[in-house]
């Protein structure tokens, strides 16, 4: 099974290049970020003629998670149990659509399921901004999730992948003395202790073994020529339960893309089970 997670950066905006890219690599499954939809304006049948059912997750026209799948999509569940909800100055907090899960593959067909989770994590917008406390809130509760999974089954096969805005090492930014003299988010210590936090559990990443730093970014800003300069960050991340990071045999980062116009500001992840 071959599963790709991309933050398309608005679906319909990119309806034709998501389309090819499914053709292109024959991918299986793929985990979307970032579509800005509503499910009353999701673009269904763009997946559905290509042969995928697809599950999708929006509330208003910001953030937006989805699932397509062409190997079987069941069991499909909108949030986490305890999803910290936001709202600005503390008022009327509402839950954002942020994650989304469903079991891929099916036994009868020769697949093994995995549970697949597409996360687009909320990016902190400034250390002191009230936005951090909120992304460290919802890492902290989903990993909370996460082992408890494991717990009740160690040999579960889980993939938490997508946007998690965080750089989990130093190498995975283009300029780290500027991003620490500056104060950027997402590489600061909270955040990468809350993505080290899965790793603790035991969930891995296993691209970067195969394509190891620096210099190998998922994102690219789109001003001053920053992917043309390789100034990029490295925080678009498939992480494997133990369990089903033994069947990998192969992962990589879809620099091509990035390329071209119409392309999103973040390149696809993919990986592939034996």
């Amino acid at each position: 099974m071959k599963i790709a997670t991309w933050n398309v950066n608005s679906l319909r905006a990119r309806a034709d290049r998501v389309e090819a890219f499914l053709e292109r690599r024959d991918m299986d499954v793929l985990a979307i970020q970032e579509t800005k939809c509503k499910d009353e304006n999701f673009p269904w049948e763009l997946f559905e003629r290509a042969g995928y059912e697809v599950a999708h997750h929006g509330i208003s026209q910001w953030n937006g998670v989805a699932i397509a799948s062409r190997v079987g999509l069941s069991d499909v569940q909108r949030g986490f149990p305890g999803q910290p909800h936001f709202g600005k100055g503390g008022k009327d907090p509402q839950e954002e659509a942020r994650a989304l899960s469903a079991v891929v593959g099916e036994e009868a067909d020769g697949v093994e399921p995995v549970r697949l989770w597409s996360l687009y994590v909320p990016n902190g917008r400034g250390l002191q901004d009230e936005h951090m406390p909120y992304k460290l809130e919802w890492l902290r509760v989903l990993a909370e999730h996460a082992a408890a999974e494991l717990a009740a089954d160690p040999r579960a096969r889980t993939a938490y992948v997508g946007d998690w805005n965080i750089a989990p090492r130093d190498e995975d930014v283009w300029d780290i003395e500027m991003f620490l003299r500056d104060g950027y988010t997402h590489v600061s210590e909270p955040e990468r202790a809350a993505f080290r936090a899965f790793e603790e559990l035991g969930f891995t990443d296993p691209v970067r073994p195969r394509h190891p730093g620096p210099d190998v970014y998922t994102y690219w800003d789109y001003t001053q020529l920053r992917f043309p300069k390789n100034k990029g960050m490295r925080i678009d991340f498939p992480l494997l339960s133990p369990a089903l990071a033994e069947t990998v045999t192969d992962a990589w980062i879809d620099r091509e893309e990035r390329k071209g116009k119409g392309a999103s500001d973040h390149a696809p992840v993919v990986v592939e089970l034996g």
